[in-house]
């Protein structure tokens, strides 16, 4: 396959942000009241994912070891600022959706872990297709959560009705709990079909904890060379 190409449909399908490496929680599960909220959060977040991983790429090679994150952290931060800005002029009604978690998308782990673990280390071009191919599977991740909460609990789909006007909207999944539920019934149907996600894909005996587990391989070789 392409490499280009394959950045897309790593992003999208493969290492899908929300249904299989399960980043990003806070902002899937907060702003997807409906898809319109999530649709603008996922671009919202992609726009600062293409951009951090091209400049990132560009200064891979000029920003010291010893400094990376922090200057992770002002290049994401000054465009996270930029993009808020622009959203609070030109689409004032998802500034107000959104609140809080725009600013938030400085700290996402989606876009900290993608410039430390691919923009740092590839070219800008690949880095950029790999941002836009994230950014796309978070948007996409969202935009389905926010749809079937929306949906189901609400009646509607980007604001127009869909359901019939005798159908009772389940109002617990516009709510909190109901993000936990709609997430928790679309990792179901994917486990049914064998899919898998990052949870499910660690091996036995691990807790998701690296520093631990690496910890443990060190005692048992240290260990094997006493005996």
């Amino acid at each position: 396959m392409n490499p280009y190409v394959e950045r897309i449909y790593n992003g999208i399908v493969k290492e899908n942000p929300v249904f299989i490496m399960m980043l990003g929680m806070c902002p899937a599960l907060a702003v997807t009241t409906s898809a319109t909220n999530g649709f603008g959060m996922g671009m919202s977040t992609m726009a600062v994912l293409i951009m951090s991983n091209l400049i990132i790429s560009l200064l891979r090679k000029i920003i010291p070891d010893q400094v990376r994150l922090p200057a992770y952290i002002v290049i994401v931060a000054s465009l996270v600022t930029v993009v808020q800005l622009l959203i609070q002029a030109y689409i004032p009604v998802l500034y107000s959706a959104l609140g809080i978690y725009i600013p938030l998308i400085v700290v996402n782990c989606i876009i900290l872990g993608r410039a430390e673990a691919y923009a740092a280390k590839n070219p800008p071009l690949l880095s950029v297709m790999d941002g836009i191919g994230m950014g796309l599977g978070f948007t996409v991740g969202l935009t389905i959560l926010g749809l079937l909460r929306e949906l189901f609990g609400a009646g509607t789909a980007f604001g127009i009705q869909i359901m019939p006007d005798a159908y009772q909207p389940i109002a617990v999944l516009t709510q909190a709990p109901g993000a936990f539920l709609v997430l928790a019934l679309i990792i179901a149907v994917m486990n049914a079909f064998s899919i898998k996600t990052a949870a499910n894909d660690k091996v036995e005996g691990c807790d998701g904890c690296c520093a631990t587990c690496q910890q443990k391989c060190a005692d048992e070789k240290k260990e094997g060379e006493t005996v």
